[in-house]
């Protein structure tokens, strides 16, 4: 029996979150839920995921599951949210204990546990479990983060950051612990699947020329049409093209509250003496004299 799927798209911070339920059972998953947050003001709101879980109501479906495809560097996770209306336990891939030591002593984060403490359940790749009567699989797909997984259900695959949309490319390899050969290879790993597999995607940007938002692929379409990784594109081309552009983005809008929280499985730190809660921002300065004289 094939997995019913829900889209939520954010268009604040191009995420596509999911709901997938098995419609023997009617008990389902989240997939990489959204935090609402205004980076200007520090406010977090949870309508996205109030909608998804209003969804999933409607529907009659009983979470079970929240999933996180990696510790995304674009958008908050509202996944303690989700566990606290649900109790469905948080789950990512084990080596999100490797991205926690690359943040930790960046972000001086010692309330981070360690060995991924934060999350209920970290998956290994191939290991499998049930939603319902649906046999889930893990494929460790790294390259974008070291602890990128995707989430193969029959004939879907959520596919975490490695694909955008057949018209559009490649997820990015740049931040800290990715690897744009690793990323070749996991998106390869992926590709292998029957041609008729449906692959779901975690960001859409439009592709020039595209006025609609779009998540949904094939792996043929894939091989076909994607111009970073399109049949005949070898490995080295992919990464010398894939490290060509990666130079020239900006780092994403909410990286830093992003990644400090996500690492957290969503938690944020703890509060200070006065009860107000606070993220970090490292300093760095191009020009040295700007920290002359600060301690």
């Amino acid at each position: 029996m094939k997995a019913e799927i829900r889209a939520f798209f954010d268009e604040a911070t191009n995420t596509v979150s999911y709901l997938v339920w098995d419609p023997a059972t009617m008990q389902g998953a989240v997939i990489d839920p959204v935090l609402d947050w205004d980076n200007r003001t520090g406010e977090a709101d949870t309508r996205s995921a109030d909608a998804l879980l209003d969804a999933a109501r409607k529907e009659g479906v009983t979470i079970t599951f929240v999933l996180e495809t990696h510790a995304h560097a674009d958008h908050l996770t509202a996944a303690p949210y989700i566990k606290a209306r649900t109790g469905a336990p948080i789950g990512i891939g084990e080596h999100i204990k490797d991205v926690q030591k690359i943040f930790r002593p960046v972000f001086d984060a010692d309330d981070v546990k360690p060995d991924g403490g934060d999350f209920d359940r970290l998956f290994r790749d191939g290991e499998r479990f049930r939603i319902g009567s649906l046999e889930v699989e893990i494929m460790h797909v790294p390259g974008h983060t070291p602890a990128d997984i995707a989430y193969r259900v029959g004939d879907d695959v959520f596919v975490s950051d490695t694909l955008f949309m057949h018209d559009y490319g490649t997820a990015r390899a740049d931040f800290p612990g990715g690897d744009a050969r690793a990323l070749y290879r996991s998106i390869h790993r992926l590709l292998s699947l029957p041609p008729e597999t449906r692959l779901w995607m975690c960001h859409d940007y439009k592709a020039p020329g595209r006025d609609t938002y779009a998540w949904q692929s094939t792996v043929a379409e894939q091989r076909a049409h994607n111009p970073h990784v399109k049949d005949g594109i070898t490995e080295d081309q992919f990464v010398a093209a894939r490290e060509a552009r990666d130079a020239k983005l900006a780092a994403p809008l909410l990286l830093l509250p992003s990644i400090q929280v996500n690492i957290r499985a969503g938690r944020f730190p703890e509060a200070e003496s006065n009860g107000v809660r606070y993220l970090r921002i490292p300093v760095k300065a191009r020009n040295r004299s700007l920290m002359a004289g600060s301690p």
